[in-house]
């Protein structure tokens, strides 16, 4: 099995990323619509509570994509630099499984648990 290059894992990651974020955008953009087709008595309206919750729910999800695209824009900043792969605290190399599953990881395993 063949490893792709970092510059095709990012492209991937990022494409799926902008899709996300799209389809959530789309998502809360008709929430927000359905809401203004509903009554604005959210304390008697049990549909309300619902369209609240599901509309902070979005929004949440939305500001996590955005935050993985920005991670995205930095790996790519730290690939262009040739500082890729390298673990941002204790200068060794991240591993090439945790980049396959988190391409745009900063730190190896070890200095991620550490964290924690």
């Amino acid at each position: 099995m063949s490893r792709k290059s970092p510059e095709r894992m990012l492209a991937e990651e990022r494409e799926r990323v902008e899709q996300r974020i799209e389809s959530l955008q789309r998502h809360l953009a008709s929430i927000v619509e359905s809401a203004t087709w509903t009554t604005n008595d959210d304390e008697h309206d049990p549909e309300g509570v619902t369209i609240a919750y599901e509309r902070a729910q979005t929004q949440g999800l939305l500001n996590d994509a955005k935050s993985e695209l920005e991670a995205l824009n930095h790996a790519d900043h730290r690939l262009a630099e040739g500082t890729y792969g390298v673990c941002e605290r204790c200068g060794k190399r991240i591993s090439q499984e945790r980049l396959a599953a988190l391409p745009a990881a900063t730190t190896c395993i070890r200095c991620a648990n550490a964290r924690r």
